[in-house]
């Protein structure tokens, strides 16, 4: 068949299955979701199919090119080499990417070959004119084969449909255990051909994670006529293999009915596990009912905020809130068995085990959102890391499938357990809790010693030393909420002190927070503009964005600096002064205003900043500046890496008015709402209503709030007002408002 009547006919499969699939979207939420936005430059998120919260992430790869291919993916490719079933989201480093499979034609190619020549190996172009990306389905079609693949998910088995040209040549799948995402390595693997249509195995690696392992089943919907397994492109005559670098090549005489269906579930635990795990969430072999109930999912998480908003707003938002449930993920199995940080199986586990945490960035938005929209999991969350500090000795930093990554600065995992605890939840130990917590901040290494003895971190003994105290200040005032919550006196004395030490970087001759060395002289000469990547006294940033790192203390912050004008004047300066990037500087100091750097998580707060100091009309005016430039529904409409639901969860807070300062005090601070009105749903059939009265471009003031039926004059509200259910009306204007937020009594308040 001629290659452009294929193409044609492929692609009417492919209008008439979508329409079939996505024909009852119409009014549901899912259709603004497009998986494409943030897939290029910097963005680094996952394309393909998963559903809300799951284990499997089954999606492209492209041939690694840099990077910005940290996911596997990137808009600027033409390229697939296979499609595999973990992926990261958004993450500054590449790891995962699982269990490859990708259908082909013709002979028998072991190398997956490279971008400019698809001859040589056994990938394909493709163009983003023949591609579906939507919530749970992912669809493409392969240039060099003439092959439309489809992917959908449910928690821990991804679906595969590959429809093949008519009579095509030696169909075959190859399946690859070899090729990874960045740094991942394979380390051993099995390959087991157990019956005519079913192969198990495992893959350990090494990569990010240190330590990963993972097992599988993969269920054909034919019986395959040859299995042919590779040990380092050496055919072995066994359909039992154990090696390092294995592939399998699956061969089929035809294919019936031209489609071929592929089942491949996944287990942390074992090779049975994943039996079971495909046995219970997908028995049956109906794509296309899979493919709903994984759109249904995202549904009814999606419509936990229900917006009315323009058409373009509706697609940023809505992707925003899908992007920020696409972690932290499932690592258990249907029976709650999991693999433990300490490399031991734990059975039948009395609560949801997850992994992929990225705390440095998530505890600033993400976490405290979901202590909003999925009451569910908080407490899951919260006992998963106390699993981990159980079995590693200490909470997790940046946890990734069973292994712990150390990266970034902080203690952050602190914050979300205090903060799920200040909010109420009760679902997990509180002793242990603040056990787990504690010793986080009693640790011996990155200068937490230092901190122990209330003093400063010397720059010329510890690295990134003033960005390390910035962040641990925040979490030593957790810790202190946490103790005054459970009547520890001394502990609440204690770390209410260590919280305060961030002053000791304060330099009131340049208004910067500056390095000290250990003789007690400042770092010189000095610039707050400098910053060298991952190698300076800030991390991912400089001076001029780590100044405003107080979230927890921002009144102390203004006293700094001499009261409310000059704060706001060195505010503003943050906003206008042109940054001087060299060729040294962090890739992750992007969506730049001025200085501040939208793209990178430090700097999510400061925008409202200007609420404390009684002038919000400020952080007006760069909430729709950051909307306007930094959030588009274009495939670059990332300024920088998603980070795990963090860029995204500052979005979906901002849209809806109002965002958390603080990350662990039960308080909101209002910006400038993006939406006409939002309705939450809460638990126990509770519901919170936002309605914005004469929002526009020129309305972006907020004039008087009306929270259930009563004025409300302060630029901030509760958590347990909008948990408790209710009401509000936003008033906007063109003009900032004289009265409203600007009297002392009205402005946020840092702490408790």
């Amino acid at each position: 068949m001629h290659y452009k009547r294929i193409l044609s006919v492929l692609l009417l499969t492919t209008s008439i299955g979508s329409s079939a699939v996505f024909a009852q979207q119409k009014n549901k939420l899912t259709q603004f979701v497009d998986p494409m936005i943030g897939s290029a430059k910097h963005g680094h998120v996952f394309v393909g199919a998963n559903v809300p919260f799951g284990a499997v992430q089954l999606g492209p790869n492209n041939i690694m090119e840099g990077w910005d291919w940290c996911s596997g993916y990137n808009y600027a490719s033409n390229t697939i080499t296979g499609f595999a079933h973990t992926h990261l989201s958004g993450t500054g480093i590449g790891d995962l990417g699982d269990i490859s499979i990708m259908p082909a034609t013709g002979n028998t190619l072991l190398q997956k070959g490279k971008t400019a020549d698809d001859e040589s190996g056994y990938l394909s172009k493709f163009s983003h004119q023949n591609e579906v990306a939507k919530a749970g389905y992912y669809s493409v079609v392969l240039d060099k084969y003439h092959i439309k693949a489809e992917l959908t998910a449910t928690e821990r088995v991804g679906f595969h449909q590959y429809t093949f040209p008519k009579n095509a040549s030696t169909p075959h799948i190859i399946i690859d255990l070899v090729e990874g995402i960045g740094w991942d390595e394979p380390q051993n693997a099995s390959l087991r051909q157990l019956d005519a249509t079913t192969i198990v195995g495992h893959r350990n690696s090494k990569g990010w994670a240190s330590d990963q392992r993972l097992y599988f089943v993969i269920k054909l919907s034919q019986p395959i006529t040859k299995c042919s397994i590779y040990d380092d492109e050496q055919v072995r005559n066994s359909k039992d293999v154990k090696g390092k670098k294995l592939k399998a090549v699956i061969d089929f005489a035809s294919i019936n009915n031209n489609k071929l269906q592929i089942k491949v579930a996944l287990s942390p635990v074992s090779i049975e596990n994943a039996i079971l795990n495909l046995k219970a969430e997908l028995p049956a072999w109906d794509f296309l009912a899979t493919t709903k109930s994984a759109d249904a999912k995202w549904e009814k998480e999606l419509a936990k905020v229900k917006i009315d908003a323009s058409a373009t707003t509706k697609k940023v938002f809505y992707t925003a809130l899908y992007h920020t449930m696409i972690a932290p993920s499932l690592f258990n199995d249907v029976n709650n068995d999991y693999l433990g940080t300490d490399k031991k199986i734990y059975r039948k586990a009395d609560f949801t085990n997850y992994t992929t945490f990225s705390l440095w960035d998530t505890y600033r938005a993400a976490n405290p959102l979901y202590t909003i929209l999925h009451p569910d999991r908080v407490s899951d969350v919260v006992n998963t890391m106390l699993a981990i500090y159980k079995q590693q000795g200490k909470l997790p930093v940046w946890h990734l499938m069973g292994s712990e990554t150390n990266t970034m600065v902080g203690y952050h995992a602190v914050p979300v357990v205090v903060d799920a605890y200040l909010k109420g939840y009760r679902g997990f130990d509180a002793n242990l809790a603040f056990e787990a917590v504690k010793q986080s901040a009693m640790q011996k290494t990155n200068g937490i010693d230092y901190i122990q003895q209330l003093k400063y971190i010397p720059a010329d003994k510890v690295n990134e030393s003033v960005a390390k105290a910035l962040e641990y200040a925040i979490d030593d005032y957790c810790i202190a909420m946490f103790a005054k919550a459970l009547g520890k006196t001394d502990d609440y004395a204690y770390f209410s002190k260590r919280a305060q030490l961030y002053n000791q970087y304060f330099d009131k001759d340049v208004q910067f927070m500056r390095p000290k060395l250990a003789d007690g002289s400042w770092r010189s000469p000095f610039s707050p503009f400098a910053s060298k990547h991952r190698e300076d006294d800030y991390t991912e940033g400089n001076g001029w964005q780590y100044t405003w790192l107080v979230p927890q203390d921002v009144e102390g912050l203004i006293v700094l600096f001499g009261g409310d004008k000059p704060f706001v004047n060195k505010l503003d300066s943050l906003f206008s002064v042109k940054a001087e990037l060299g060729e040294n500087s962090s890739p992750d100091i992007s969506g730049l205003i001025g200085n501040y750097a939208q793209g990178n998580e430090p700097g999510h707060h400061i925008p409202y900043l200007y609420a404390y100091a009684g002038q919000p009309w400020k952080t007006a005016d760069l909430i729709r500046k950051i909307d306007r430039e930094f959030y588009t529904s274009k495939p670059d409409g990332l300024c920088g890496n998603e980070d795990v639901g963090q860029m995204s969860a500052w979005y979906v807070f901002s849209a809806m008015g109002f965002y958390p300062v603080n990350p662990a005090n039960g308080a909101y601070v209002f910006g400038s709402p993006l939406i006409n009105s939002a309705s939450i749903q809460l638990s126990a059939n509770k519901k919170f209503d936002i309605k914005v009265v004469n929002n526009s471009a020129e309305n972006k003031y907020i004039q008087r709030i009306v929270v259930n039926g009563k004025p409300y004059s302060k630029s901030y509200i509760l958590h347990k007002t909008i948990a408790n259910g209710g009401s509000m009306q936003i008033f906007m204007g063109g003009e900032p408002s004289k009265t409203w937020g600007v009297t002392a009594s009205d402005r946020p308040v840092s702490g408790k």
